[in-house]
């Protein structure tokens, strides 16, 4: 079937299109040459359409092992070439078949460089993706719906869990904003024990499991959006180590007083360049994110900046001066590099050791 897609600009790309049904959604690329099935079902993606820059998708298939959650959140994916006969040890069966199978939709077909052009010159947007027939009223109406705001409530666990050994070194209680399933297990393969509460959890609940530290996750949205989570993680501070990624690192920043905003086109990709202050060495992170920590905001927060972005110097990671507080903005648990921000984790069970 021929599809196409609309952004709010106006601007129409028209590919080939996997499942007819018209959708909406916030316009997203991701600059990764491999990860796309991790990709499609990192719940940090909710609502979003997602373009993959990298012009050959679906090569090495698909694994069931490498799904960062029970399913995909996003609305749908573009992109170039789809390769509908992968080759792979591993390959448990093709991508095309797999977002058929999750009722995802595909525009491919399609030059997603030149879609990637269009976000960085207009910013992030909305699109429609739909049938190359599809009325214009339609489209239209579309593009007119509001986008969801209460992402972390449609991505989190509903109900308490457990993980690891009982005999672990620490006990991490987990605040699930959307966390993919690479974080928990880095936390287990560190030697935590797990106590998974949903995102709404009160603090006194989460201080009620005794545990040695917090970990605040990544998520989807605006962490504007979710001021009364941000109300629970201020009863947290100076109770346990905090350590934050992504979501949770906006949160811990908002959370001291700390302002956040929509970047023009997000950081999302396997290969962006932070630089470590504290050791001026520079790491290759992967990152999925479309806001940041308002630097100027932190001044008298206790806050000081840990991490920064080579690519454009906005903030990727933070640390209290006094209490046992980090975060960072990107994901340390994706091995980009493979397993050169490891230390980070290693640094969160060192405030757990210390209490």
């Amino acid at each position: 079937m021929k599809g196409k897609l609309v952004l709010e600009n106006g601007t129409i790309f028209e590919g080939t299109l996997l499942g007819g049904m018209p959708i909406v959604g916030e316009v997203v690329f991701n600059t990764g040459m491999t990860g796309y099935q991790e990709i499609l079902t990192d719940p940090s993606y909710a609502d979003q359409i997602i373009t993959l820059t990298y012009p050959l998708v679906g090569n090495y298939g698909v694994t069931r092992e490498v799904d960062q959650s029970s399913k995909p959140y996003c609305k749908a994916m573009i992109v170039g070439e789809l390769c509908t006969f992968p080759s792979n040890w591993q390959n448990e069966g093709a991508f095309e078949e797999y977002m058929r199978m999750h009722g995802i939709p595909c525009l491919y077909d399609v030059d997603t460089r030149a879609i990637t052009r269009a976000i960085r010159s207009h910013g992030v947007m909305k699109g429609v993706i739909c049938p190359v027939d599809t009325p214009q009223d339609k489209i239209d109406a579309l593009l007119a719906q509001p986008l969801a705001t209460d992402h972390i409530m449609r991505v989190t666990t509903k109900w308490e869990g457990h993980r690891g050994s009982d005999t672990a070194e620490f006990h991490v209680a987990v605040y699930d904003f959307g966390i993919k399933e690479n974080i928990l297990q880095s936390l287990e393969n560190e030697g935590c024990k797990l106590t998974i509460f949903p995102a709404n959890t009160k603090a006194e609940t989460v201080m009620a499991c005794k545990p040695d530290g917090i970990f605040l996750s990544n998520g989807p949205g605006d962490p504007k959006d979710v001021p009364e989570i941000v109300e629970e993680i201020k009863k947290l501070v100076g109770q346990k180590p905090i350590f934050g990624i992504c979501m949770g690192h906006q949160l811990i920043a908002r959370a001291f007083g700390g302002e956040t905003y929509k970047l023009r086109f997000g950081h999302r990709g396997s290969n962006h360049p932070v630089k470590d202050l504290d050791t001026n060495r520079v790491y290759i992170t992967s990152q999925n994110h479309g806001y940041a920590v308002d630097e100027a905001s932190l001044e008298g927060s206790g806050l000081r900046v840990s991490h920064r972005s080579v690519n454009d110097g906005t903030v990727e990671g933070l640390v209290h001066t006094e209490l046992p507080i980090m975060s960072v903005q990107y994901h340390p648990e994706a091995s980009p590099g493979p397993t050169d921000n490891v230390y980070l984790f290693e640094r969160f069970k060192e405030l757990m050791r210390r209490g």
